[in-house]
């Protein structure tokens, strides 16, 4: 047991840079982030496994020696304990009155009457009775024992953290969870119509924007369903506190999921099923939850070009600012093909866009071009967009960042800012046309947004597991703190009178809280005579450390 918890006390230390460093199990980019901004120590701590703790070899060392240990304590405890279980009851000591609760009377009963009316008072105890021959001061005794259960709620406790730790490891190497962003419907009135897919399926990996599992899920065992995203909906408090989320969603599974979805929650479409998922209550289907994890705003922006032609984009931004929802985003547009026929002068015209979106717009800075957000939800939308024209890294082969600009085409001068300019929603403004010979200009226009949902779709099919063993867990500790372990001795010596004597001791093996006026009771049930007269209390004399008995 020694060993168990210096290795338990070395495991919670080793398991506090996990709390206080960001994971890569649960956020790559912060753990880049990290590094980037502590180039020395963050490069130090990743060679120390810092950022992937509760997978780092020393943590799963120290975690399956803890398990070797336990396991180690836990049989030879359990061996012994069952052994005590089936001895019989100590004997009593020679001298009672030397114990820490003392009691004694007569009784006008025969020593056969007071014997057995003593051993039905113990009738929940595991008793045992002792001859004259047996009996350490040569008179008829009985002992009398509980508590047993003690032990075995604190063998339970034990077996049950092993459960957990064996649950718990087994439940992450077949686990899956995925996080999908949906961009839904906004009851605002500056929203715009969400044309894209609002529809998610859970039949691949690849349909997941970022995806993770356990080494023993190949990815083949998904829970089919899909569900539409109708809407998202926020209540916020009037300092912008967030107040509750929810998001109303039609699912189906199996066969149903090749039907015609409806396109919104009030169309009864056969095999389709409405629910609103909430904080704190997902979506359950088929053993899969599906959570509402997050939420944020997709700005929709148009270019048009001289010809006439457009392109139209509304993307995901990133927000900065988790309060008011200040978001930043980057979107690119590739001219149309018949302005430049050549491809390389094609690529050097692309527009490339670096915005910041305000969900209600707040202008400050000396030139109140500074923009900012006052509230998280959508009451006055407007952005601050950098427009840059050049190669914006589109038809490179190269994975371009969804929220960032490529830097380097930037220093190199392949990409350059032609203008900023701020909109509000329905607003637009006009750069020139590049390089086009027919000259012109490009206009730019901020059609409003849209919100979006993320999605957290997790499967475990220990859950059930964890919690039973949990519950035992829980439920065995408070046993072993609330049971005690108590022992009573009873003593029986005829009297000249044709009474008999009897001298009671008892003993907590633990502690002694609230054991002392269990003790008084058995005394008082012990001492009554066998026709149920009260004895007197001349009788018989107590220890200091009970309470007077009347």
């Amino acid at each position: 047991m020694r060993t168990a918890l210096v290795l338990l006390f070395l495991l919670s230390v080793v398991a506090v840079p996990g709390a206080l460093l960001p994971q890569r199990e649960v956020n790559a980019s912060k753990v880049d982030e990290y590094i980037a901004a502590n180039p020395t120590m963050g490069k130090i701590y990743d060679a120390l496994s810092l950022f992937d703790v509760f997978a780092s070899p020393f943590f799963v060392a120290l975690l399956t020696l803890l398990i070797i240990s336990l396991i180690g304590c836990i049989i030879p405890r359990s061996i012994d304990h069952y052994r005590a279980y089936k001895a019989k009851p100590t004997r009593a000591p020679k001298y009672l009155h030397r114990m820490p609760f003392h009691a004694s009377g007569d009784v006008d009963s025969s020593l056969e009457e007071a014997v057995q009316h003593a051993k039905d008072q113990f009738k929940r105890w595991r008793v045992a009775e002792y001859t004259a021959e047996e009996d350490r001061a040569g008179a008829v005794s009985i002992s009398a024992e509980r508590g047993y259960s003690r032990e075995l709620a604190n063998l339970i406790f034990h077996v049950a953290i092993v459960a957990i730790i064996a649950v718990f490891a087994f439940g992450r190497m077949v686990f899956y969870e995925g996080q999908v962003i949906v961009v839904t419907n906004s009851e605002s009135e500056f929203a715009v119509p969400v044309e894209q897919s609002r529809e998610f399926c859970n039949t691949s990996p690849a349909n997941f924007d970022t995806f993770r599992a356990g080494p023993l899920f190949d990815g083949t065992g998904l829970t089919p369903f899909c569900f539409v995203s109708h809407n998202f909906t926020a209540d916020y408090l009037p300092n912008g506190q967030a107040d509750t989320f929810s998001s109303t969603v039609s699912y189906a599974e199996g066969e149903a999921m090749a039907s015609t979805p409806p396109k919104n929650p009030r169309e009864n479409q056969p095999g389709w099923e409405d629910y609103t998922v909430r904080v704190n209550h997902p979506l359950r289907v088929g053993g899969d939850r599906v959570y509402l994890q997050g939420h944020g705003f997709a700005p929709q922006i148009t270019v048009t070009w001289p010809n006439g032609e457009t392109r139209t984009q509304m993307v995901q931004f990133r927000p900065t600012d988790l309060t008011f929802f200040l978001s930043t985003g980057v979107m690119r547009f590739d001219p149309p093909a018949g302005m430049y026929p050549d491809l390389m002068e094609r690529r050097q015209n692309q527009i490339a866009i670096e915005s910041v979106f305000s969900p209600t717009a707040a202008w400050t800075g000396p030139n109140g071009d500074m923009l900012q957000s006052a509230f998280p939800s959508m009451n006055d939308p407007a952005v601050s967009l950098d427009l840059y024209i050049g190669d914006a890294g589109l038809d490179t082969g190269r994975p371009q960042n969804l929220f960032e600009l490529d830097q380097s085409l930037i220093a190199s001068g392949d990409l350059e800012r032609v203008d900023r300019v701020m909109l509000s929603a329905g607003e637009e403004a006009t750069i020139p046309a590049g390089d086009n010979p027919e000259g012109g200009e490009i206009t730019v226009r901020f059609d409003g947004a849209a919100e979006y949902a993320n999605y957290q779709i997790s499967r475990d099919p220990t859950q059930g597991w964890a919690l039973v063993v949990t519950t035992l867990l829980l439920g065995s500790l408070v046993g072993s703190l609330l049971i005690k372990r108590r022992r009573v001795w009873v003593r029986f010596t005829p009297t000249a009178s044709g009474g008999t004597h009897i001298e009671l001791a008892g003993l907590a093996r633990t502690d002694r809280a609230g054991w002392g006026s269990e003790f008084d009771e058995v005394v008082g049930a012990v001492l009554r005579d066998v026709d149920k007269q009260e004895p007197d209390e001349t009788d018989f004399e107590e220890d200091s450390d009970a309470e007077e008995w009347h």
